[in-house]
């Protein structure tokens, strides 16, 4: 969802211009900087004022609607100070991306609606989001798909168990952004928003130097992107000094200015290499960086592509809601990959568990002839989809395939291992 990119995204420059109804003279861009300027030191001080007023007001615990995953024999405890709470959903709604998302979703049920003559029978290989998500919008466009996955349960990598206590193991930590807008639409489709419950609109970090203590981004209502980003790592007095907050805005500028082109042009440089080309603090490599790509892709900053970071990073500039996240309200095979599943089942397409994949057998000219499984089964599709993660698909590359360039490229991926731990702090 982060990677999307409709074509015609403009960015937050165009936007301005197209509002002014022409170019700028260089008059009137010195006015706008000027006016920008102006703006941002008075919301900085109206801010700061705001949070001292604010700052030591008591907090009044406001308990979150009981989850559906929540067992009610769980062994008694003493009681918890934690304390929940949930915020209004935002208008995640008002963005291109999400009107080219629905406009998208839209056009399975209309112009790409199969009729009798043109509907197939799909294999989907793999019950992850990926593959569900999938299989839903081809049953929304008439065809048949049956998901096949190896394991009992769905989710892939959101998939979760119980335990012997009743309590749900998950697959990490999983957080829904507002400007996830394919995600957005497929809840509403799915009539299940109620099930997201919306958090504060604040980015948390951990003090590397400083253990145990924690400093935030926070983002001010009403304050429309890109200047509730700015505003927000402005506010904050902790991270980086005011010389490293200025040096760090010049090579974000051609991402505002120029958008998903420049974006895509810095893909052969790491993290670390984009932040010392432009002259970046080495700071915000330790505190900023890290974070960032071990949340998106479980790897140091200098073996992910710096336009996986950016690309995240034009959303979240340019949508005003974009930062806010939102959490499930239970566990995620029942919450929402049972949804998805039920869906797929009522359209006619089918879900089918414990399906382990054997080896794609192709004919002598190299198209599939069948999936043989596990049980020594074969299935016979018109069209088949591989949902695998990247270090699953590279096993099940048929040799007829191997020195192709397209599979080829797959030597370059690997699969990034993750170990969770989960911890209690309300127990004995």
């Amino acid at each position: 969802a982060n990677s999307q990119h409709h074509p015609s995204q403009k960015s937050f420059l165009d936007c301005i211009i197209n509002r002014h109804g022409g170019s700028y003279n260089s008059r009137e861009w010195i006015i706008l900087v000027a006016t920008i300027v102006m703006i941002i030191r008075n919301l900085v001080l109206s801010a700061v004022l705001a949070a001292t007023a604010t700052a030591f007001q008591p907090h009044t615990p406001l308990l979150s609607r009981p989850s559906a995953s929540r067992n009610i024999n769980r062994p008694t405890t003493k009681s918890s100070n934690l304390v929940m709470r949930d915020y209004p959903k935002p208008n995640v709604e008002d963005t291109d991306n999400y009107r080219f998302a629905t406009e998208m979703s839209n056009s399975f049920k209309t112009t790409l609606k199969a009729d009798a003559s043109q509907k197939k029978k799909v294999a989907v290989i793999g019950g992850g989001l990926a593959g569900l998500s999938c299989a839903k919008y081809l049953s929304d466009a008439g065809h048949e798909p049956t998901i096949y996955e190896a394991r009992d349960v769905l989710g892939g990598k959101v998939s979760a168990w119980q335990d012997e206590d009743g309590d749900w193991i998950e697959t990490g930590l999983h957080i829904f952004f507002g400007a996830y807008p394919n995600v957005m639409n497929m809840f509403d489709e799915l009539n299940i928003h109620d099930r997201l419950q919306w958090k504060i609109h604040q980015m948390i970090f951990a003090m590397q130097e400083l253990p145990g203590e924690f400093t935030t981004f926070d983002f001010i209502p009403g304050i429309p992107a890109p200047f509730n980003f700015g505003l927000a790592i402005l506010m904050n007095q902790k991270m980086l000094t005011f010389p490293e907050k200025i040096q760090t805005a010049p090579p974000l500028i051609p991402v505002l200015i120029e958008g998903q082109s420049f974006i895509d042009a810095q893909d052969e440089l790491s993290v670390t290499e984009f932040m010392r080309k432009y002259g970046m603090p080495e700071r915000i490599n330790e505190e900023v960086f890290i974070a960032m790509a071990k949340a998106l892709d479980f790897i140091d900053p200098d073996r992910l592509s710096m336009t996986v970071v950016l690309t995240a990073m034009n959303r979240f500039l340019n949508e005003s809601n974009g930062l806010q996240m939102a959490f499930l309200d239970g566990n995620q095979p029942d919450r929402l990959c049972k949804p998805m599943a039920d869906h797929v089942e009522k359209n006619g397409g089918k879900v089918v568990l414990n399906a382990p994949l054997k080896e794609i057998v192709t004919n002598d000219d190299g198209s599939i002839n069948h999936l043989l499984m596990r049980s020594g089964e074969k299935i016979v599709a018109d069209e088949y989809v591989s949902a695998m993660p990247v270090d699953i698909v590279k096993r099940m590359v048929p040799k007829k395939w191997q020195n192709m360039p397209y599979f080829r490229q797959l030597d370059e991926l690997e699969g990034i291992p993750v170990i969770n731990f989960h911890m209690w702090f309300d127990r004995k």
